[in-house]
């Protein structure tokens, strides 16, 4: 087997050939980032003969239109995340960066870690593409909401305005009608501006959450069912996730997501340590479900009680709820019934 670790950039791309059992770097080339330049690797890698793999450091803007070319060709494909080969990089007896270094880092830390192949799932990239413009959206407005509150604090309304309130249309209408009684100077038009887009981008983010909320239930109505879950974290596990088949268990998944505990044994000592690796989004996601559910849901509470009883500690307990959810969550994409806690 070769695998072909790819350095993605804006205009070019860098690619190096490893053998598959030694990791001896075969070949190296740079080419353009363009249709053209797509076509010419391909050729390249054919001249090394057997089945590739395709191995490109996960920097989704700049190597999506050449992922895309792979995998509508049904190349072997999978995404190596920039941390795994800044690892692999430091690793390395040869000091520097370069793009060459960076691609063999890409091909070897492929070769070294068991990563999800990478396969084509428009849902889940409509899904993303909504999720991650909402939350640009909300990180603006949450930025706008901290100038407008020091500019009131400044303005002296006589007003306190409660936490997440400024997203409220009420206090929105309440502030916009004080505001306007005010003599009209320069803080005053600048909070007013700033009220105003906030109301916007409001608007806005409902609008892609019901948006988002009907793709959820098309494609992932059985996450939905699961307790602790609604449709913003059902969406974020759609789209990190994507097609259940690139994974062959919820360990992988598990894996996946960095929710699979790792050992730190040594001697007699058997314990495990905090994962920090994997898909932090995925991770993320499960964790609001696991904090949801240890506060709301019966089965989860009496199964933390029962690994602090063990001896764990409550964060150890809630480490091991997120490793059973990234079970039901598998069984859910795979449209499998959800197993209870036991």
């Amino acid at each position: 087997m070769i695998v072909i670790g790819i350095d993605p950039h804006r205009q070019t791309h860098t690619a190096a050939a490893v053998d598959g059992v030694s990791g001896q770097l075969l070949g190296e080339l740079t080419l353009p980032a363009s249709p053209e330049g797509a076509e010419r690797l391909v050729g390249w890698v054919g001249r090394f003969g057997g089945d590739p793999l395709y191995a490109l450091e996960d920097c989704r803007h700049v190597s999506r239109s050449l992922e895309s070319f792979l995998l509508a060709r049904s190349e072997r494909l999978v995404r190596v995340p920039p941390k795994l080969m800044a690892a692999e990089r430091r690793s390395d007896r040869r000091r520097g960066k370069s793009d060459a270094i960076d691609a063999l880092a890409v091909a070897r830390a492929a070769l070294r870690e068991q990563l999800p192949s990478a396969l084509p799932d428009p849902a889940a990239r409509e899904i993303k593409l909504l999720l991650d413009h909402r939350e640009d959206l909300v990180g603006e407005r949450t930025r706008l909401e901290t100038r407008l509150r020091w500019h009131l604090h400044e303005l002296e309304l006589g007003l306190e305005v409660p936490q997440a309130a400024l997203s409220r249309p009420l206090w929105q209408r309440r502030l916009a009608s004080r505001l306007a009684g005010l003599e009209q100077t320069t803080l005053v038009v600048i909070a007013r501006e700033q009220l105003l887009r906030i109301s916007e981008l409001t608007g806005r983010a409902r609008q892609l959450e019901q948006q988002i909320s009907r793709l959820v239930q098309r494609d992932g109505a059985a996450l939905l069912a699961l307790p602790g879950c609604g449709a913003l974290t059902a969406a974020k596990i759609l789209a990190e996730a994507g097609t259940v088949s690139r994974f062959h268990s919820d360990a992988a998944l598990a894996l996946h997501a960095g929710v699979a505990p790792l050992d730190a044994s040594s001697g007699r000592q058997q314990r495990h340590r905090l994962n920090r690796s994997g898909n932090r989004q995925l991770n993320c996601a499960l964790h609001r479900i696991a904090v949801t559910q240890a506060r709301t849901y019966g089965p989860a509470r009496d199964y933390i009680a029962r690994k602090q009883a063990e001896g764990k500690t409550r964060r150890e307990a809630l480490r091991c709820l997120k490793r059973h959810l990234a079970r039901v969550v598998y069984r859910a994409l795979a449209a499998t019934p959800t197993p209870a806690l036991t």
